[in-house]
């Protein structure tokens, strides 16, 4: 099993904060996303951006992580685990899995061996929720399955099963499958996989929206991505970046006839790189018109 550099993979440091892995991650998730991106290991490197970031927002995970990098392993060294894991998993009741084709797909055996991750049907649990023989398992599944109402492939005992994922299922809800146990049934507690777009806030999905300088200063209709599909989005004249933007209904459905979320879109002001020469002239012409007293 080699070692591998989460912090590395995201490029950023050890010290990095919540947002900063946060921010990492979605750049480089949307680089290298296999719909979008033209580069041959587009699909690789897609995976282990999604796995690195999986290991590190999770501080229960983040910390056994560390404890581990502390010892002085470098990516492609050779870990050798101790009996049962590194004990860094999500706890003793507990197996997890990944959504087949969802954001958190295809881990690799280092993250397995070192979260303690196991295929579900491989232990009862012993846990007061679950009745004895039943086999309690975490179910992360993307949100786009969530919003749809979706079926996810997972693996069980060796074969696939399609789970259906009712629209609008919240996290710590359960999918019971009939006799999918090691000796009784498999209850599936849901959580939300990571999203290089979106991020679930309750019922509220929340998108950080790149836009320009002039669109923030000057105002513009935009497009703007939605678990459902793009839609238009006027940007106020004047608008800051940090501001946030409500698109109504555009959230994940409301559980048992409530209303559905609504999607926040925070703006992000980026500055394009100037590539050409007019653009380098044009960045010359605003930094004349502004002075250095705009700040």
């Amino acid at each position: 099993m080699q070692f591998k550099d989460y912090y590395e993979t995201l490029g950023v440091e050890p010290g990095a904060s919540d947002a900063d892995l946060k921010t990492a991650y979605r750049r480089l998730a949307r680089k290298y996303h296999p719909d979008v991106s033209k580069e041959a290991d587009a699909e690789a490197r897609f995976k282990a951006v999604n796995e690195a970031y999986e290991a590190l927002r999770d501080p229960a995970k983040r910390s056994a992580y560390d404890q581990l990098r502390a010892r002085g392993y470098r990516p492609g060294d050779e870990v050798h685990p101790p009996h049962g894991g590194f004990g860094g998993g999500a706890g003793p009741d507990f197996d997890e899995i990944f959504a087949g084709g969802g954001a958190g797909g295809g881990f690799s055996d280092f993250f397995e061996e070192l979260f303690g991750r196991r295929r579900a049907g491989q232990r009862g649990a012993q846990g007061p929720q679950a009745p004895r023989g039943d086999t309690r398992a975490r179910l992360a599944v993307p949100l786009e399955a969530v919003y749809h109402g979706h079926s996810v492939r997972i693996a069980v005992n060796g074969k696939s099963l399609d789970v259906n994922v009712p629209r609008g299922i919240r996290p710590g809800q359960a999918i019971r499958l009939k006799g999918q146990g090691t000796h009784g049934d498999l209850l599936l507690e849901i959580e939300y996989a990571a999203h290089p777009d979106f991020e679930a806030d309750g019922a509220n999905i929340v998108h950080v929206l790149p836009v320009a300088p002039w669109e923030a200063a000057l105002g513009a209709t935009v497009s703007a991505p939605t678990l459902g599909g793009p839609v238009e989005l006027k940007i106020p004249p004047g608008s800051e970046a940090g501001r946030r933007l409500r698109l109504r209904g555009r959230g994940l459905p409301g559980a048992r006839g409530a209303p559905a979320g609504d999607q926040i879109v925070e703006l992000e002001v980026l500055a394009p790189k100037a590539q050409t020469e007019a653009q380098r002239e044009a960045y010359r012409r605003l930094e004349q018109a502004f002075g250095d007293d705009w700040r």
